[in-house]
């Protein structure tokens, strides 16, 4: 893969709300271009071009990958269309930064992988968490023994889906439930913080739509480390996350997943406290990463490496299957 060392030019594909955030921060890095948008409408994709002053809008998605003027495309589209946009762009010789989950099963994340890597091409999931300040010092923490060795790990996330039956989160055809939408946040963080896990339990509440409205997930590694983690688009809760060992515990603030504080308590109470505020809603911090990536030739982030990803859905697989839970295009 050549390296660059022009402003990385950006095509969104999938004119959708999470594309808006996204382009709402791409702006404000200072070596990116956004030279594109595609959508299944015309009407759409100009409309959008025309909110972020983006120079070429396209009705295909196919006419967006055949654009000489993008290097790399964001995929913003339902996660069951993942996979096959992201071949489409990697067929034509763009890079990719694809939405989580990067495909609704570890057979399509497999397959984009060796894609990229057999095309020579940049492949990364957009798992913003990953690249959040916030994170990096949970880990700088966790490796200078601020807690001791992890013990345990509880993270949640949810909230009231207040959407027709038909909205995709519904939609078992699109890959709908909590699972995949936010559920994949707390296991990426078992994941990062420990690998593997040795044992998954689960359970789950379903809709009348097939989908799941509410997970509960424990994992167990064989060192005793022990990780209870939660998912519903039922209910509003904390959004919390607790990392906890002998020596303490920390805590990575509401909205954990999007977190600006974190905390290191030891026995007494509070010893610590890091804020990060800034002008980025987040997605800023994984759009420098693939830029540090194409700049130095890189084929996948050393941060989030694909086999990471693939390690994460393989749970995620894992999961659907304890609680019965597959979608119509499997």
């Amino acid at each position: 893969m050549q390296k660059t060392n022009r402003p990385v030019r950006w095509g969104i594909l999938g004119p959708g709300r999470i594309a808006h955030k996204f382009c709402t921060d791409l702006l404000k890095v200072h070596d990116a271009e956004i030279m594109a948008v595609g959508s299944r409408s015309l009407d759409r994709a100009q409309s959008f071009a025309q909110q972020y002053n983006i120079p070429h809008a396209y009705g295909s998605y196919e006419d967006l990958m055949q654009s000489d003027e993008i290097d790399v495309i964001y995929i913003a589209t339902p996660h069951n269309s993942h996979r096959t946009n992201t071949l489409g762009c990697l067929s034509h010789g763009k890079h990719v930064l694809c939405e989580k989950p990067m495909g609704i099963n570890s057979a399509e994340v497999s397959e984009m992988i060796r894609t990229a890597r057999s095309s020579n091409l940049f492949l990364m999931e957009a798992l913003w968490t990953a690249f959040f300040p916030a994170i990096a010092k949970v880990k700088e923490l966790i490796v200078d023994g601020a807690i001791g060795p992890i013990k345990m790990i509880e993270a949640d996330f949810g909230f009231t889906a207040s959407v027709a039956a038909t909205h995709r989160l519904y939609n078992p055809t699109l890959a709908g439930g909590a699972l995949l939408d936010i559920g994949i946040y707390p296991v990426f963080l078992a994941h990062l913080l420990k690998g593997n896990p040795d044992q998954i339990n689960a359970q789950a509440s379903m809709t009348d739509t097939g989908v799941d409205g509410s997970t509960a997930i424990q994992m167990l590694w064989a060192d005793g480390t022990h990780a209870v983690l939660s998912s519903t688009i039922l209910a509003d809760t904390p959004i919390i996350a607790t990392i906890s060992g002998p020596k303490g515990y920390i805590q990575l603030h509401r909205r954990w997943h999007e977190c600006r504080e974190v905390s290191l308590f030891n026995k007494s109470g509070r010893v610590n406290s890091w804020s990060f505020p800034d002008e980025y809603i987040g997605y800023a911090y994984e759009i420098e990463e693939v830029h540090r990536c194409l700049r130095v030739g890189r084929q996948e982030s050393d941060v989030l490496p694909n086999q990471f990803s693939l390690d994460l859905i393989e749970s995620l697989d894992e999961i659907r299957r304890l609680i019965g839970l597959k979608y119509p295009t499997e």
